[in-house]
């Protein structure tokens, strides 16, 4: 069943051209890898997914419906952050917030949506107490129930990313994306987030992740889109992407010079 539609996106910063008429759909439950080189426009349109940049042309549909056109009067900012909750975002370099402890980081975000809730004040010990459920579970989903109470410095990197990865999944997202979530960490601490992300993926969780980690990519995804000079130059399943016969050389010569 397709979940996101992507139609025609297009991106320019002054006089660079950065995404050249981008479109793809993503079936829920699918694992999407986009891969590619530095500067391919892969964080750009993860930006725009999630409503952190703003596309100069072309439309986006969630569920079969409009979520965004670009040629519709600009949203406000509460309308921006209502379409933003549809998608969790993970950043490379974790952005967690220092001074707030595991748990709080978790807790944060959905209680202060809580308060907006019109029975906010009828139902706030009801809200509340099922936040923090929700996050306890989460914290036991990555293995870091022991750090509920420790802050941020006191992590490793990789418990600090699976934090991170916890607290977008807090607000429930349609889908979670994520901006090459362990470049930042050594090799013994990337095993550890990408353990989370295979876990997700067994559990039919709707996730994009740039990365450049092809072995997880070949692995866990179960698509692929190699992006190049700011245009999609193969989307197809990873099994194609990674195997002998791929169809797209240039797709070929990034992986081979990727795995050297």
């Amino acid at each position: 069943m397709e979940l996101l539609k992507i139609e025609n996106y297009k991106k320019s910063f002054g006089a660079t051209e950065v995404l050249k008429g981008i479109g793809f759909s993503l079936g829920r439950g699918e694992t999407l890898a986009i891969i590619g080189s530095s500067g391919s426009g892969k964080t750009t349109l993860l930006r725009c997914l999630n409503f952190l940049e703003t596309p100069d042309e072309g439309r986006m549909y969630l569920g079969g419906k409009l979520l965004f056109d670009a040629s519709g009067p600009r949203a406000g900012d509460a309308e921006i952050r209502e379409k933003r909750l549809h998608f969790g975002l993970v950043f490379q370099n974790f952005n967690l917030f220092p001074q707030y402890t595991v748990f709080e980081n978790l807790c944060l975000a959905p209680k202060l949506l809580a308060t907006e809730r019109p029975d906010y004040r009828q139902k706030k010990d009801v809200y509340l107490a099922e936040i923090e459920e929700k996050a306890a579970g989460l914290l036991e989903k990555v293995g870091l129930t022991a750090k509920r109470d420790a802050y941020p410095c006191s992590l490793s990197g990789g418990q600090q990313q699976r934090v991170a990865i916890a607290r977008a999944l807090a607000n429930s997202p349609d889908i979670l994306c994520f901006d090459e979530p362990t470049s930042a960490l050594d090799p013994e601490l990337t095993a550890e987030v990408l353990n989370v992300l295979r876990s997700l993926a067994s559990e039919n969780m709707t996730m994009i992740v740039v990365t450049h980690e092809m072995k997880f990519a070949a692995e866990v995804a179960s698509r692929v889109i190699f992006m190049d000079e700011g245009v999609i130059a193969f989307d197809g399943a990873s099994d194609e992407a990674f195997g002998e016969n791929c169809p797209n050389e240039r797709l070929k010569s990034f992986i081979g010079s990727i795995e050297k």
